[in-house]
């Protein structure tokens, strides 16, 4: 079914999305769901097998709805309440455009930008749909009443758009959350550059968890063949944030014997931050909040780690006044876990909360890197101790498609390890991102979306036995 743009005499065709007929929720129960997850299942279906399949008109997946913006208006972030606000409905099955594909999405997991769009925060995500559907009239099909949410997934291919070569049905696939245009030269050094550069499945539609996504086809990336659908879905976003603001010249450049400190270590960003110094031989100074986020840390093999709730560190006497003297004593305690030195890089992302201890605390001609502020936008800092000790302080938004890609090598490798603790199923999304919202998680939080259980997709079991442990460190349940 196509669309048609007139340009200068010249009729484009561009896909749309399929209209859900009468009998939509009997189809998504139908052959065709079950068809899909029965081939993959399998492990014996070849590319033509996955390419004969009919593809369903509609799909579930778990949405955030225009209607329900204002649900919240009023009350503070703590009290909003994902699980009212997230559904799971059938949704029509787009088809792939011009360098895009269809994924049948077997895992997902849910990152802070979930939480965040299922809040209305710090904007809606309707206004990133509104004005990427101006684009294009490719792109206008993102502009709908419901936004499919998930920027991470573990899957495999079903269907690919003109254009698409490297890819073909039944690539086993894990997805970046990169998705950027690239008609402006300014994106072609580093593609993060790009005017048109957002992140899938938050600024964009068709994210990744539901049980079939679209995707730019550059967005794709082999699954690592010792890991499970739910365990390959966990690191895409997380990883890669991680690899960019700490090891990648576009971030902190990253050097052997170099003192990093981390805030929420045992996290979903800074598990992969830690395990990143570690591998690269420099030394973690992990911050954490809890006696059993300080084990994990350990288990990692990390050695200098700070219980901030242990110690009592409060770097603010009240809303409006940080008290220096809680950013001497924490300075002060860092040095005794590294020997006397200060720290060479804060890898950053709390925000305005921990800021300004992480300027004061850095060395002169240091580096604070920052991804996020997840405890409030609005940073203090003293400027003094920035600009007469030559510190920088460098922005760090997700990362470009080869540092995804290194990102996901050293995954694939076993030099990094997901840091997956629960598993949800698809139904139970909303209650994943509460958790989230809530911080009652360690590491990252998966959810099962066509997968039927836990455990499935492995291709290399004797690779998988050599890094079980490490694979299961942030585990809390065993399935």
């Amino acid at each position: 079914m196509t669309g048609v743009l007139p340009s200068k005499g010249v009729c484009l065709a561009f896909p749309k999305i399929r209209a859900i007929p009468p009998t939509s929720v009997l189809l998504r129960e139908g052959p065709t769901v079950k068809e899909i997850t029965s081939a993959i299942v399998s492990g014996t279906a070849r590319a033509e097998d996955f390419a004969a399949l009919p593809l369903p008109e509609s799909y579930r997946g778990v949405v955030v709805r225009r209607d329900d913006v204002g649900m919240f208006e009023g009350m503070d972030s703590v009290d909003k309440d994902p699980r009212k606000s997230l559904h799971v409905q059938d949704v029509p099955t787009p088809e792939p455009g011009p360098g895009e594909a269809l994924v049948a999405v077997m895992a997902s997991s849910v990152n802070y930008n979930t939480v965040w769009s299922s809040l209305f925060e710090p904007l809606p995500t309707f206004g990133f749909l509104e004005r990427y559907g101006r684009l294009s009239e490719l792109a206008k099909r993102h502009d709908l009443p419901y936004h499919v949410l998930g920027s991470d997934l573990a899957g495999v291919v079903l269907r690919t758009g003109p254009g698409v070569n490297a890819w073909q049905p039944g690539d086993e696939v894990v997805a970046h959350c990169l998705s950027v245009e690239l008609e402006s030269s300014d994106g072609h050094g580093d593609t993060m550059l790009d005017p048109e550069q957002r992140i899938w499945g938050f600024e964009t539609n068709f994210g990744g968890l539901a049980e079939i996504a679209l995707v730019k086809s550059n967005q794709l990336m082999p699954k690592p063949e010792h890991l499970s659908w739910e365990e390959a879905a966990a690191p895409g976003l997380v990883n890669s944030t991680a690899y960019r603001q700490l090891v990648s010249r576009n971030g902190a450049g990253m050097k052997q014997g170099d003192n990093v400190l981390i805030w929420g270590a045992s996290g979903g960003l800074g598990s992969y931050a830690t395990q990143l110094a570690l591998a690269g031989g420099a030394t973690p100074i992990c911050v954490v909040s809890s006696p059993q986020k300080a084990d994990i840390c350990r288990s990692m093999g990390a050695e200098a780690i700070i219980d901030r709730s242990a110690e009592g560190y409060r770097f603010w006497k009240d809303e409006r006044t940080q008290d220096p003297k809680e950013w001497k004593r924490f300075g002060k305690r860092i040095r005794e876990l590294t020997g006397g030195e200060d720290v060479d890089i804060v890898f950053e992302h709390p925000g305005r909360e921990t800021f300004g201890a992480s300027v004061f605390v850095t060395r002169k001609g240091g580096t604070i890197t920052t991804c996020a502020s997840t405890s409030g936008f609005m940073h203090e800092y003293d400027n003094r101790y920035l600009w007469m000790s030559l510190k920088r302080i460098i922005g760090s938004h997700f990362a470009n498609y080869r540092e995804a890609w290194e990102a996901n090598r050293l995954i694939a490798k076993g030099k990094i390890h997901p840091t997956l603790s629960k598993v949800y199923s698809l139904d139970d999304t909303g209650q994943a991102a509460y958790d989230v919202h809530r911080n009652l998680h360690q590491g990252k939080v998966g959810v099962l979306c066509l997968a039927p259980e836990e455990g499935l997709g492995v291709k290399n079991q004797e690779m998988r036995d050599k890094h079980l442990h490490a694979i299961n460190r942030f585990r809390t349940e065993q399935g």
